[in-house]
C-alpha cells in the first residue's frame, strides 16, 4: 500500500506543477491575472512554452465570446475587428510587435548583426508600419469573408494552431541572442513536451472535425498553409540570423494564424 501512496503523491506533484507551469505561460503571454498561489520560480518559463497553444485557446475563446456577443449589437464587420481589438489587448499586442519588429529587422538589416540590431530597437520602421497594417487587413478581412458561424471556430483552432508553430522553433531551433525577451522560455524544448503543446491543438481540432465546425478540407488547406509559412520563416531565420528571437516567434504566430484563415476561406468561398 504505501508505494501506492508515495506515487498518487508524486502525480499530484506533478500534476499540480504543471497546473502551475499552465498560469505562468499565460501570466507570460497575456494580460490575465493569475492566482497568488501559483509562485514563481524562473526556471518554470522555459518549462512553461509547451502551454503556449494552450494560452492561443484561453485567447481564442475570450475573442470568440467577444464576437459572439458583438453580433448581438453590430454587423459581422464590426463584431470582428472587436474581436481582434479584444485579442490585441489580451495579449498586450505581444505578437503583433515581434512581427513588426521582424519586418524592420529582416526588411531593414543586411548582416546578422545589423538584423538583430534593428529588431532590438523599440522605434518602429517602415517596414514594420506596413507589415502591420497589411497583417492586421489581411486577418480582419479574412475572417469577415467566412459566414458568421464559421468564425468562432476558426478563431478556436487557429489560435492555439499558431502558437504551435512558433513553439515548434524553440524545439527545433537555437536561440540566436544572448538575451531577450524571450531567452526565459528559449530552453531547447524536448519531444515530450511539444508533445503536450500538441496535444492541445489536436484536441480541438479532433473536436472541430467531430462537429462539422468548418469544411475539413478548409481545416486541412489551413493546417498546411500555417505549417508551410511556418518552415518558410524558420529556414528564412535560419539562413538570415542562425536562429530565432522573441520577435521571430512573434511573425510566425501571427502569420501562421493569418495562413490557416486564408487556408479555411478558400475551402468556404470555393
Amino acid at each position: 500500500m504505501e508505494p501506492d501512496l508515495f506515487e498518487e503523491e508524486d502525480m499530484g506533484k506533478r500534476m499540480l506543477h504543471e497546473v502551475r507551469l499552465f498560469f505562468i505561460a499565460l501570466q507570460f503571454f497575456t494580460r490575465l491575472p493569475i492566482p497568488r498561489w501559483v509562485g514563481f520560480d524562473a526556471r518554470w518559463l522555459a518549462q512553461a512554452a509547451r502551454y503556449f497553444p494552450a494560452v492561443g485557446l484561453v485567447v481564442a475563446l475570450i475573442t470568440g465570446v467577444s464576437y459572439i456577443l458583438a453580433t448581438l449589437l453590430w454587423p459581422q464587420p464590426v463584431a470582428v475587428l472587436l474581436s481582434v481589438v479584444v485579442g490585441i489587448w489580451l495579449t498586450g499586442a505581444f505578437h503583433e510587435d515581434g512581427f513588426a519588429d521582424t519586418c524592420d529587422g529582416f526588411g531593414g538589416g543586411t548582416t546578422p548583426e545589423r538584423v538583430l540590431d534593428i529588431m532590438k530597437d523599440s522605434r518602429i520602421g517602415a517596414y514594420g508600419a506596413i507589415g502591420i497594417m497589411l497583417m492586421l487587413a489581411l486577418k480582419v478581412t479574412a475572417l469577415i469573408a467566412l459566414p458568421p458561424a464559421t468564425v468562432v471556430a476558426v478563431l478556436l483552432i487557429g489560435h492555439p494552431l499558431s502558437r504551435l508553430c512558433a513553439v515548434s522553433l524553440i524545439w527545433r531551433m537555437e536561440y540566436a541572442k544572448e538575451n531577450g525577451k524571450a531567452k526565459p522560455i528559449a530552453d531547447q524544448m524536448s519531444g515530450s513536451e511539444f508533445g503536450i503543446a500538441a496535444i492541445v491543438v489536436g484536441v480541438v481540432m479532433l473536436i472541430g472535425m467531430i462537429s462539422g465546425w468548418m469544411p475539413l478540407d478548409g481545416m486541412i488547406f489551413g493546417i498546411v498553409l500555417a505549417v508551410s509559412v511556418s518552415f518558410w520563416l524558420a529556414r528564412l531565420f535560419k539562413r538570415r540570423i542562425g536562429g530565432y528571437t522573441g520577435d521571430c516567434l512573434g511573425a510566425v504566430q501571427q502569420l501562421a494564424e493569418v495562413a490557416f484563415y486564408l487556408g479555411v476561406l478558400s475551402a468556404v468561398s470555393y
